[in-house]
């Protein structure tokens, strides 16, 4: 196994991999076209100024897969706030028709989430899997 893959900060090296899923409120089948390319471009500017790094991503019609790189100062809890919100808003600004969608709610996700680490052996599968997704 080699070195290089491994993160080192001051007091840690680490290798964290997570896997998470998101489902659109109600699971409405709106995450297709110029929706789906908004919100590929939202999670890439999110990237570019937070602490992850995203491996792959792909959506569905009423869902986003994602892998993402963390780093272990933040939980799990705090990425998937921070994607939650910021695409939310993203999307809102540039679809203000999604107000008919979500009766005024300023939303975009269901509360919930899926979360799953992602071993080494695994990785590929995952990746794999993610990819034939949409």
């Amino acid at each position: 196994m080699s070195v290089n893959r491994y993160n080192t900060r001051k007091h840690c090296k680490f290798r964290l991999y997570i896997h998470l899923i998101f489902v659109v409120k109600y699971r409405k089948k709106i995450l297709k076209g110029t929706v789906s390319d908004t919100l590929k471009r939202a999670l890439t500017t999110i990237e570019s100024n937070s602490n992850f790094v995203i491996d792959v991503m792909e959506v569905d019609k009423d869902h986003l897969h994602i892998m993402i790189k963390i780093e272990p100062q933040l939980s799990v809890s705090q990425y998937v706030r921070r994607i939650k919100q910021s695409t939310t808003s993203m999307l809102w600004s540039e679809f203000p028709a999604l107000k008919k969608q979500f009766w005024k709610e300023k939303t975009f996700w269901s509360d919930g989430y899926f979360v799953c680490s992602v071993r080494d052996a695994s990785t590929d599968t995952i990746r794999k899997y993610i990819e034939e997704q949409g």
